[in-house]
């Protein structure tokens, strides 16, 4: 068995036979599911009732708002219009309302526009100030139809409420908020690869720099080569963070399976609807998620799951690199932060693009572009990859990820030779460029 071997199986059986490991492996499907119910459950809890006072001098829109009140909203309308106006804003001040709504007296329907104020301690939100304007422009809207002698029946009636149905080329039905799923999936596994990315590669550092500070590299080293420990200890972490995905896929895929059983859904991506429940799908929650859950069978699952692996080890490898010489060029993790933000920023960027890129536009050149660079594509292609991706630009963003990662090895190799048998001085960017030298 070769020296690299040997390294990557103690780096392999060291991280899998670590209790937290095992811990973790088995117990974080769990924990997602757990938060994703707790933030649901949170979604549902109503927010303490805020009172509102309204001062309505004109007589007209005071009854709109209380009228809002039946529909057990956050805010809660009072009509105090009786009450002196000078008495309502201590009122306020003092905190006995969150706000008052000052509605004045005028001449003319046009004269609100600028007239009407909300006065409170805090600043409201946008939705609520947006709602007040929208409950006060409406009535406005019918007092004006009627000081026209418009007929506001009839108006109302010939307003037209467009619900767009979405179906295939090929005749399928299809659902709303297929590209937010699809960004969402994509999304989920580049977020992944971007967390473990961060976590492994600091595990390497991390090992590296224990190594380092023990001086038990100055043993391991005569016995191999820089560049073998160097590749052993990010291959055979590699490896357990595969091993960890390989888990979560199973559990996963599993959970979708039994969803789709639960619902009575035909898993395949050939699966067909019958007439009868595409109509069901039209009228009940339980149709309704049958087409979802089939059209998330319809995604390329396959292509997701290679691509995920591929991105996952090319993007790894390419940034576990970068953590490896740093591991070696510095004496503690306090030391490392120096370095750490550059390798970071393109990651983060890269959850950036995706984002606000390509869930508008997956096949636009932004999104292309960053698709294809090496330090951001692990992850922006794995977004676009649910959108479907021409073959030839994912092995395009392949060879460039695996190209680069050649590169720089080579390069993280010169600084691990040189930094891992040096102590008690803090290395600077300069020194890094020198050590490439040697």
């Amino acid at each position: 068995m070769s020296i690299i071997s040997l390294i990557i199986k103690r780096e392999f059986i060291a991280k899998v036979r670590n209790k937290s490991f095992i811990v973790m492996t088995f117990l974080s499907p769990l924990l997602f599911v757990g938060l994703a119910a707790f933030v649901g459950y949170l979604s549902t809890m109503k927010a303490d009732t805020k009172r509102i006072a309204i001062h309505d001098e004109s007589g007209l829109f005071a009854q709109e708002f209380t009228a809002i009140n039946q529909k057990n909203g956050e805010y809660k309308y009072l009509d105090l219009s009786v009450i002196d106006l000078k008495f309502l804003k201590d009122s306020i001040t003092n905190e006995n309302y969150e706000g008052l709504l000052y509605i004045p007296k005028v001449e003319s329907t046009k004269d609100f526009e600028n007239k009407i104020q909300f006065i409170s301690n805090n600043s409201p939100s946008i939705s609520f100030i947006e709602n007040v304007q929208e409950v006060i422009t409406d009535k406005l809207t019918k007092t004006n139809f009627i000081q026209a002698k418009l007929d506001t029946l009839a108006i109302a009636k010939a307003k037209a409420n467009i619900n767009i149905s979405l179906s295939k080329a090929s005749g399928e039905e299809s659902v709303k908020g297929l590209n937010e799923i699809k960004i969402g999936i994509g999304g989920a596994f580049g977020y992944l690869i971007m967390m473990f990315i961060i976590i492994y590669g600091n595990m390497v550092m991390r090992s590296v720099i224990e190594e380092k500070t023990s001086r038990i590299v100055e043993i391991i080293i005569s016995s191999v080569k820089p560049f073998q420990l160097m590749m052993g200890k990010i291959i055979g972490t590699a490896l357990a963070g595969l091993l960890q995905f390989f888990i979560w896929a199973l559990i996963g895929l599993s959970l979708m399976f039994a969803a789709s059983l639960f619902f009575g859904v035909d898993v395949g991506p050939t699966a067909k609807l019958s007439p009868e429940l595409i109509q069901a799908a039209q009228q009940e929650v339980t149709g309704t998620a049958q087409m979802y859950i089939k059209e998330l069978w319809n995604l390329p699952i396959a292509s997701i799951l290679i691509g995920f692996v591929i991105y996952f080890i090319g993007g790894y490898f390419l940034y576990s690199s970068f953590y490896a010489a740093i591991g070696a060029a510095v004496d503690n993790q306090t030391d490392s932060q120096q370095f750490l933000l550059p390798i970071i920023m393109p990651l983060m960027l890269s959850v950036y693009v995706g984002f606000f890129t390509v869930i508008n536009d997956p096949h636009g050149t932004v999104a292309v572009v960053f698709s294809m660079i090496p330090l951001t594509s692990p992850i922006v292609m794995l977004m676009r990859i649910p959108f479907g991706v021409p073959l030839w630009q994912i092995a395009i963003s392949v060879t460039l990820l695996f190209g680069t990662f050649f590169s720089v090895v080579w390069f993280a190799a010169k600084i691990y030779r040189i930094g891992i048998l040096m102590y008690g001085k803090k290395p600077t960017w300069g020194e890094l460029y020198k050590w490439l030298k040697y």
